[in-house]
């Protein structure tokens, strides 16, 4: 019973180890690749091929098919990619996730202890950031092999039990089992990267004659055809409530691995005597790893070669299962781009957050259009709308603000994300400033209605003309932002001079109106009202224009990736 326990608790301490060293190395890995990782999304939108080769580079750096499947879902859910691409990219993400088993394949044993503590004096002495990581990583890697060394230290037991070897028989012996066996455990574990490394640890444990290994290639592949099903149940839970083109993407990704499966299960012995002539020779026990590796990687090339010659055909499949339907009404304070799967790779949650900061601009750029319009006919319908958008605009600040102090608490991001994170938290201020300020001004407007008060059409025509002054200064500064127009600047200070004469103006106007009787006093305080926020919103207006100057760029967090 003792012994049993010592087991049990062994694996799982092994197991918990393996898979903290392999997140702990993905999160390190990602901040080690830093502004790389922006050129690698880049590629993303490409064409299929590119994007092939782009989701076998993100996953090699995630350590994960799952988090870079997750982001595909993420992205084309945004509407940042289409089906096709997405897609493609889960192919690649199938290839580099092979490259974790090709890692464990190698046979460390004696550096494991180097590695970490080499990785801690690195990570604790130096100061500079890069090195810090690349130290964290060198640790990291270090505990993954230190857990997959303790699992294969509990399981040598178990390879003189013959009531064990007699089921790893059973299962060995009938491929579905296998298959079944493998797509639990990943279910359970949720990282097809862990069952692999307890698959490999395990087939390397010598049978009775001490040579062959307990389980046998045979044996294991139909359990790694188990691995590749059950991650997919990751991505399946990821595209819940999302769009239909994210379900199909999760729905495609389950596809590849199944559809690879049931081929492969009806070749187990001849693909294994393929893998067996292309991996090096010797003892089954010590090549068996290597040969696992080598059959995960030649089964995920294989199915993507397949596959991506009828990219078509799986887009046909998955759009069958997943029929458009009925279009829904969208929610306008509903985020379009921001999900919280993907904040865990910051380099791609960074671009959402970006994209949702230009979708709040847009809306607000209609505010403003809107309340120039209110201005001149005064129509309730224009009104509310001003509102229901302000509300939205609100609702969305705040949900963007709440995603980035998440990713600022997750510890993912790097120091030069981290400060364009608080750069961009500052153009979101006055972008939620200038909509408060539109409804502030459509309440103006809403109480000269209610009083049943009007002004004079000279009046209403300068307001008009600020507001449109305002807009187009609004316009300028989101570029300067996005394209990086270093001019703009100048620009709109001058347009701003322009709108300040202006204001003065028409407050002067204003004041001798009322004196001759031309005006009611009344009118006073909504229109000073009114030429306050617009004095306000030329502020905003500069601020975020001197962001641009201040190296806050939208393009630092959406490469242009056109061809």
């Amino acid at each position: 019973m003792k012994e049993a326990m010592n087991i049990i608790f062994g694996l799982l301490g092994g197991l918990a180890v393996f898979i903290y060293g392999m997140n702990l190395m993905s999160e390190c890995l990602q901040k080690a690749a830093g502004e790389r990782m922006k050129s690698i999304l880049a590629m993303l939108t490409k064409n299929r091929v590119l994007g092939v080769l782009a989701g076998a580079l993100v996953t090699a750096v995630l350590q994960s098919s799952s988090a870079t499947t997750v982001m595909a879902i993420g992205f084309v859910s945004a509407g940042l990619m289409t089906l096709p691409q997405a897609i493609s990219i889960i192919f690649g993400a199938n290839i580099g996730t092979t490259i974790t088993a090709q890692i464990i394949a190698f046979k460390i044993t004696d550096y494991i202890y180097v590695f970490i503590f080499v990785g801690f004096l690195i990570s604790f002495i130096c100061k500079n950031e890069q090195i810090k990581n690349i130290g964290r990583t060198l640790f990291a890697f270090g505990l993954l092999f230190l857990g997959i060394e303790t699992m294969g230290g509990v399981m040598k037991p178990l390879a003189s039990s013959p009531v064990f070897t007699n089921m790893i028989a059973q299962v060995g012996g009938i491929p579905i089992l296998g298959v079944a066996v493998g797509t639990l455990m990943t279910l359970v574990v949720q990282s097809s990267s862990a069952t692999i490394a307890v698959l490999q640890n395990f087939a390397s444990q010598a049978g009775p004659d001490g040579v062959t290994s307990i389980l046998g290639l045979t044996g294991a592949i139909p359990i790694l055809l188990g691995d590749n099903i059950g991650t997919t149940i990751t991505a399946l839970l990821a595209c819940v409530g999302q769009s239909r083109d994210a379900k199909r993407t999760a729905v495609a990704h389950s596809l590849f691995n199944i559809s690879g499966a049931v081929i492969f299960i009806w070749f187990i012995k001849p693909y294994a005597a393929l893998i067996r002539s292309i991996s090096p020779a010797g003892p089954e026990v010590e090549v068996i790893s290597r040969q696992i590796a080598n059959a995960h990687t030649l089964f995920n090339i294989t199915m993507t070669l397949i596959w991506i010659g009828l990219l078509g055909v799986m887009v046909k499949i998955v759009m069958k299962l997943i029929p458009d339907g009925k279009v829904e009404e969208t929610n306008l304070a509903q985020p379009l781009y921001l999900d919280k799967n993907v904040i865990s790779q910051p380099a791609a949650a960074l671009r959402l957050v970006a994209q949702e900061v230009l979708h709040c601009s847009d809306m607000v750029t209609m505010m403003i259009s809107d309340a120039a319009r209110a201005i001149t006919s005064s129509e309730a319908q224009t009104i509310n709308q001003i509102t229901e958008y302000g509300a939205a605009v609100s609702s969305l600040s705040k949900e963007i603000s709440d995603y980035l102090t998440d990713l600022f608490s997750s510890g993912a991001l790097t120091e030069q994300q981290a400060a364009q994170s608080a750069r961009l938290m500052c153009v979101l201020n006055d972008v939620e400033r200038m909509g408060n300020l539109s409804v502030e001004m459509a309440g103006s407007v809403q109480d000269k209605i209610s009083y049943n008060y009007n002004y004079s059409q000279e009046a209403i025509d300068d307001i008009e003309k600020s507001l449109l002054q305002i807009l187009k200064m609004y316009g300028d500064a989101m570029a300067a932002l996005t394209k990086g127009d270093q001019d703009a600047l100048q620009k709109i200070l001058k347009d701003n001079e322009q709108v300040r004469n202006l204001d003065f103006k028409m407050q002067t106007q204003h004041m001798r109106r009322v004196k001759a009787g031309m005006c009611r006093k009344e009118l006073t305080a909504p229109f000073t009202q009114i030429l306050g926020c617009i004095d306000r919103m030329g502020n905003s207006c500069i601020n975020l224009a001197e962001g641009a100057l201040n190296q806050m760029s939208f393009e630092y967090f959406i490469v242009d990736n056109k061809e």
